[in-house]
């Protein structure tokens, strides 16, 4: 799905002058929610790049194929309609559940749950990049519309 087109144009007319003022409206909140989407992904490859790394130095998983490459047990999912990030374990492995959680067999390591703790500044960072563009567009409107050139008003 591509950038909205629909524009919504107002023409009005007072005194010699004629206003026309445009609703880019649709197109805002897409861009938002485009840059939102994309700094959760970026934020859950890292995240789960570094849950394998760290799953990857326990005893006995460093020759396991298991751990590295595309089947790894940490993975990440940037759901469209709730506009969220999950990470989690996948199904069925041994030393993610079991680790993560703890059971009578595997004492609880809380790998996931330390990785993501550990690193909330570097998500800050991750997120800030793309979410910055935005407060970037706000701080220029504002010096634009400087509220000391304004003149008259009810607060008189």
């Amino acid at each position: 799905m591509g950038l909205p087109k629909s524009v919504v144009k107002l023409k009005t007319k007072q005194g010699k002058t004629e206003i026309e003022y445009i609703s880019n409206v649709d197109q805002a909140e897409y861009l938002i929610t485009e840059l939102t989407r994309a700094a959760l992904r970026d934020v859950g490859k890292y995240i789960s790049r570094v849950c394998n790394q760290a799953a990857q130095k326990l005893p006995g998983m460093k020759r396991s194929r298991r751990v590295r490459g595309k089947s790894s047990a940490f993975q990440y999912w940037v759901r469209k309609r709730d506009g969220d990030l999950q990470v989690g374990i996948k199904h069925g492995t041994w030393y993610g559940e079991q680790q993560e959680l703890g059971t009578r067999r595997q004492p609880k390591r809380g790998i996931l749950r330390n990785s993501t703790y550990d690193n909330l500044d570097k998500i800050r960072e991750i997120e800030a990049q793309y979410l910055s563009a935005l407060s970037q567009e706000a701080e220029s409107a504002a010096a634009i519309c400087d509220e000391n050139d304004y003149e008259g008003g009810a607060d008189d």
